[in-house]
């Protein structure tokens, strides 16, 4: 496949519209996610400027293989398919989640994980298009989501802490805008349900950064939401250096209306909260440890991109695409994003259809089980406020 050269253009502005609604921003959302997850994968773990000399220009839609066709052999460590319209991990953990929100219907925390994500990747064979083959999920998964398994299914490790001691890195984030749409309108439920559910996976900023994703996807779901609503939303729930982090991204996004100038400064202002250090694939260190002080680098960059592009689907995700460095994770949480806001109708058509066939899997099913799982959500979460409600005036009844 040969990739065409891109020529950066301002993005379209930020129109006023009729409202989409619930279901139509949970399929924009997901099948957004699953795009730019698909177009990040072949340009993961390299610079803007490698992207630009291997590319002769940025990456304007689906292109090969980095490495053409050795790349089952260029790197045994990860002998994977990435490129030509496949989806990656981000995208199998996204629609793993989902699976266990239509066996719980309900509000998911640690526990579900345990007794029902961690089954699913050591028990249900799916295509993985970047194995194009049917597998376990479990034998595609990265590391740090392997990890679930030995500490829930091996370990049996208390699920609400079974995210002590495992790298720290975007593993859990990169996956929990279920949680978000869930509770679409309701970034605090979506914060402390998302760090609840990510305490089985993750700790110190890698949580944080969960829960706060999930929350600036509740915000974007909101009626009448925009970018600079949902990067402050984010900035609201966020914590220590995850807040200041996305301030920092924020504030050099602020300056850009093209994603072509954006990319170095937007690099230069999470650096110094970035654990990995310069080279995404010789990482310091310090890198990936506990903190207080540092973030991951994808959900700032991906809010950050969110502003550049004004909400614009394409300049939004192929800004965090020629970003380089994890930019299927960047590229997910911005297409996550930006669906949400805008609806399907957001998602190039030709993109989403492309992908869809090129990885052998239906982008729009999980996205329906999804909504109606959200619908019974909210009744129950209704009948359970009114049931409160009237609990609490028999309650204060006397004071009155």
């Amino acid at each position: 496949m040969t990739p065409s050269v891109s020529t950066p253009t301002e993005p379209r502005p930020d129109r006023t519209s009729p409202s989409p609604t619930l279901d139509d921003r949970v399929t924009g959302s997901l099948v957004g996610a699953a795009v730019g997850d698909a177009l990040g994968g072949p340009v993961e773990g390299y610079t803007p400027d490698q992207i630009l000399e291997r590319h002769g220009g940025r990456v304007s839609g689906v292109v090969g293989p980095w490495n053409g066709d050795a790349w089952r052999t260029a790197r045994p460590i990860a002998p994977y398919h990435k490129g030509d319209g496949h989806v990656t991990d981000d995208t199998l953990m996204t629609h793993a989640l989902i699976r266990v929100y239509t066996k719980v219907r309900d509000h998911l925390d640690a526990y579900a994980v345990a007794d029902h994500l961690v089954p699913e990747l050591v028990g249900t064979p799916v295509w993985i298009p970047e194995l194009e083959a049917e597998a376990l999920p479990l034998q595609r998964i990265f590391l740090a989501e392997k990890w679930l398994v030995t500490r829930l299914h091996y370990g049996h490790v208390d699920p609400r802490e079974a995210g002590n001691g495992n790298i720290v890195n975007c593993g859990a984030a990169m996956y929990m805008a279920p949680v978000g749409l869930v509770n679409a309108a309701n970034p605090a439920g979506a914060y402390a349900e998302a760090l609840d559910v990510a305490g089985a996976h993750q700790s110190s900023y890698g949580r944080e950064a969960a829960g706060v994703f999930a929350a600036a996807v509740a915000a974007a779901c909101a009626p009448g939401a925009t970018p600079r609503s949902v990067v402050d939303t984010a900035l609201e729930y966020a914590k220590d250096g995850t807040g200041a982090a996305i301030e920092a991204a924020a504030e050099a996004a602020a300056r850009h209306t093209d994603f072509e100038s954006a990319l170095v400064p937007l690099r230069a202002a999470v650096a110094p909260f970035d654990t990995v250090g310069p080279d995404y694939r010789s990482p310091s260190l310090g890198a990936r440890r506990p903190s207080r002080l540092h973030a991951i680098e994808e959900l700032p960059v991906a809010l950050g991109m969110l502003l550049v592009g004004n909400g614009d689907y394409r300049h939004t995700v192929l800004g965090a695409v020629n970003y380089g460095r994890d930019c299927d994770s960047i590229a997910t949480m911005a297409g996550a994003l930006v669906g949400a806001l805008r609806g399907e109708p957001a998602v190039p058509a030709d993109w989403a259809k492309q992908i869809a066939e090129a990885s052998r899997l239906d982008l729009h099913a999980p996205a329906t089980a999804l909504a109606e799982v959200a619908h019974e959500v909210f009744a129950r979460d209704t009948a359970r406020r009114r049931t409160h409600e009237s609990t609490y005036a028999l309650l204060t009844e006397a004071d009155r």
